[in-house]
């Protein structure tokens, strides 16, 4: 179990959030989008939440297994929960790298500062606690990123 949460070796690298979302956004390209998308909204939302669902429990086995609360080598939560950012947006055709950096960019601010009360949703017990901020993160960026896309990708 704590392979998968740690992703591998890329939990133990310097800077493990951030390589876990590099891989979850692999993850959403690879898989969500270009597998899951064609099939819908809906397909997609059960896919991520599914997902979501799985890392929360891994999460909360490998905790137990390492004996910490929220090892910071546990970073399927951050690769778990980025697809969740471009759930729904619509990204500009010819402009989709920069959407994608920027929604990047958004997830990783919004997990690392965690304003808006997502620090707190730490305390929830277990693998819960764990992927919660993330899951909030993820869907804080989401809103971010199409209120972005809709008013300066018209202007661009």
């Amino acid at each position: 179990m704590v392979p998968l949460a740690t992703l591998g070796p890329l939990g133990r690298l310097p800077a493990p959030g951030t390589w876990g979302s590099a891989a979850g956004l692999l993850w959403w390209w690879l898989v969500v989008d270009k597998v899951v998308r064609p099939h819908g909204l809906g397909h997609q939302v059960a896919f991520c939440l599914l997902t979501v669902l799985a890392a929360v429990f891994l999460c909360g086995v490998a905790a137990h297994i390492l004996g910490r609360k929220d090892p910071p080598e546990v970073i399927l939560d951050e690769a778990a929960c980025m697809p969740l950012v471009f759930l729904g947006v619509a990204l500009p055709a010819g402009q989709k790298l920069p959407w994608v950096l920027v929604g990047f960019g958004l997830f990783r601010f919004l997990d690392i500062a965690k304003p808006l009360g997502i620090r707190r949703l730490q305390a929830l017990p277990g693998g819960l606690g764990i992927v919660a901020d993330d899951l909030a993160a993820a869907l804080v960026a989401n809103a971010a990123l199409h209120l972005l896309v809709t008013f300066v990708g018209r202007l661009l």
